[in-house]
C-alpha cells in the first residue's frame, strides 16, 4: 500500500530566540527537516511539507518535495488539514510528523506504517526519564489507545502514566482528513490540535494503537539546549557508525562528524577534528589533532594535520602530507605531494611529488577575482615564497627560498624572486643611538631619590 508523509515545519521556534525558522536550524550539518525528509524518503511515497508564510529557505530546503503554507498558526491540527488539498484522493495511509522530531528513524516509520496495517490508526509514543508535561497515552484493558489526555487537563492518576505522546500518527487519507475536518478548537489556546483525531477515531468504532520507540529518537527540540542534546545524540550515533566501519577515533567524544561524512578503513582520526559536511575520506588515512576538514576528498594512505584546515573543494592525493597550520582551499594536492607547515593554498593545483616550503603562500585573490596557481610535479617550492597569481611552475622547477614570482616557471628551471641584500656598516647602531641616546659610561648614575 502506498503512503504519504506531512511533515509539520511551520513553527516560528519563539524558545530558540532565533530569526532562522527553527526547522532549519542545524543537526551535524543538516537542517532539522532534512534529518526527517531522508528518514521519510526511505519509508513514504510521496512528502509533504507544511510551512508558514514568509519562509522561502524552509521551501528550498524542502526541495523537490512539494509545500504548501499555513497562513495562519492554529494549531497542529489545523496546520495538517492544509496538506488535505494535495492529498485528496490519495488512496493510501499519511502519516502527520513534526520537523522538530528529528530524530525518528526510518526503522520507527516502518514499524508504524505495520501497526496502523492492523488498526485503523496507530501513533509512536515514550517512556522518558522525565515525562515532564507530555501528553499521557490512556489505554484499555486490551492495550488499545482510548485517548491522549493533556498534562494540564489530567488528572492526578493520569499523570503517574508513563507512556506519553510523540505526536506522531497514521491513518488511512479519508479517515485521517475527516478527523481533522471534525476537531474543535474549544480549548484555552482557540488552537486545532492533532492528537485530539484520536477520540474521533475511537468514536467511529477504529482501533488505535501505540507504537513505542526510544525517547532518544522522539523527543522534541524547543529551545538551544534542547538543540544541544539532540546534537550529542546525532554525534554518538555518527561516531559508533564510523568506528563499525572500521574507522580509529581515538579520543571519540572530542570528534565532530557531519551528516555525511564518509570514513574508509583503518582511518585514523585523533582528538579534536572537525568535519564539516562534504567530506570523504579513503582508507589508510591518518588525520591528526585540531584537524578541521569541509567539503573535501582525502585519498588513501595521506596523512592530515595536526592543525590542518582543509577548505572545500580540495582534493589531497594518495600519500600526500599536509602538516601544521597549512590550508588548502579549492586544491589538489598531488600523489605523495608536501606541504608540512605554515602554508596557505588556494585556487591551485600541485603535482605529484612535489614539497612545498614552509610559509609558502599563493595570492590568488586581488580584491576582484580569484586566480589559479598551477605547480607540477617534482617541483621543490623553497621556503617563504609568495606566488602571485595567476602563474605556473613548470615540472622539476625550484624557487629560492624568500622568492615572490609573479611569472610562469619554466620547467627544470630555477627561479629567484628576491632583491639583493645591502649592508651599511655602522647603520645599526646610528640608527639606535638617533632614537635612544646611550647614557654616556663617564656619566655617573643619579642618586635614588630620597622616600619622603
Amino acid at each position: 500500500m502506498s503512503a504519504a508523509a506531512i511533515l509539520l515545519a511551520a513553527g516560528l521556534g519563539t524558545r530558540m530566540k532565533s530569526r532562522l525558522p527553527k526547522a532549519l536550524h542545524p543537526l551535524a550539518g543538516r537542517p532539522m527537516l532534512n534529518h526527517l525528509i531522508a528518514a521519510c524518503e526511505g519509508v513514504f511515497d510521496r512528502i509533504v511539507v507544511v510551512v508558514g508564510p514568509d519562509m522561502p529557505a524552509l521551501e528550498r530546503a524542502a526541495a523537490p518535495h512539494v509545500t504548501v503554507v499555513q497562513a495562519e498558526r492554529l494549531g497542529t491540527g489545523h496546520a495538517a488539514l492544509q496538506a488535505a488539498p494535495l492529498l485528496a484522493d490519495f488512496p493510501g495511509d499519511v502519516a502527520v510528523l513534526y520537523a522538530d522530531n528529528p530524530l525518528i528513524s526510518t526503522a520507527t516509520l516502518e514499524r508504524l506504517r505495520a501497526a496502523r496495517a492492523e488498526a485503523g490508526l496507530a501513533l509512536l509514543a515514550m517512556r522518558p526519564a522525565d515525562p515532564a508535561k507530555y501528553g499521557r497515552v490512556l489505554r484499555d484493558a486490551a492495550g488499545d489507545v482510548t485517548r491522549i489526555v493533556e498534562f494540564a487537563d489530567a488528572s492526578e492518576a493520569e499523570r503517574q502514566v508513563g507512556l506519553c505522546n510523540a505526536g506522531v500518527l497514521c491513518a488511512p487519507a479519508a479517515d485521517l482528513f475527516r478527523w481533522l475536518r471534525a476537531v474543535r478548537n474549544d480549548n484555552r489556546a482557540g488552537e486545532y490540535y492533532l492528537p485530539d483525531v484520536v477520540p474521533l477515531a475511537v468514536e467511529d468504532g477504529k482501533r488505535v494503537v501505540a507504537v513505542e520507540a526510544p525517547e532518544a529518537e522522539l523527543r522534541g527540540i524547543n529551545s538551544r539546549a534542547e538543540l544541544a542534546a539532540a546534537e550529542a545524540e546525532v554525534q554518538t550515533r555518527l561516531r559508533r557508525a564510523a568506528m563499525d566501519a572500521g574507522a580509529t577515533l581515538i579520543q571519540p567524544e572530542s570528534v565532530v562528524l557531519a551528516h555525511d561524512t564518509r570514513l574508509g578503513q583503518d582511518v585514523t582520526v585523533g582528538p579534536n577534528v572537525v568535519f564539516g559536511p562534504g567530506v570523504t575520506v579513503e582508507d589508510d588515512v591518518e588525520i591528526r589533532a585540531f584537524s578541521h576538514l569541509e567539503g573535501c576528498v582525502v585519498r588513501s594512505g595521506a596523512i592530515i594535520g595536526p592543525f590542518a584546515r582543509l577548505r572545500p573543494g580540495t582534493e589531497v592525493g594518495a600519500r600526500a602530507h599536509v602538516g601544521n597550520f597549512v590550508e588548502l582551499k579549492a586544491t589538489r594536492l598531488g600523489e605523495g605531494a608536501k606541504a608540512n607547515h605554515l602554508t596557505y593554498l588556494g585556487d591551485a593545483s600541485v603535482g605529484a611529488g612535489s614539497n612545498i616550503g614552509a610559509g609558502t603562500i599563493t595570492c590568488n585573490y586581488d580584491g576582484f577575482g580569484k586566480f589559479r596557481t598551477e605547480i607540477g610535479s617534482g617541483v621543490f617550492v623553497g621556503s617563504h615564497t609568495t606566488l602571485v597569481a595567476p602563474i605556473r611552475l613548470g615540472d622539476g622547477a625550484f624557487t629560492a627560498a624568500g622568492s615572490t614570482l609573479t611569472r610562469d616557471v619554466a620547467p627544470d628551471a630555477m627561479a629567484f624572486g628576491r632583491a639583493r641584500p645591502t649592508e651599511k656598516p655602522g647603520m645599526a647602531a646610528a640608527f639606535r643611538a638617533a632614537r635612544r641616546p646611550e647614557p654616556s659610561p663617564e656619566t655617573p648614575p643619579a642618586p635614588p631619590k630620597e622616600k619622603a
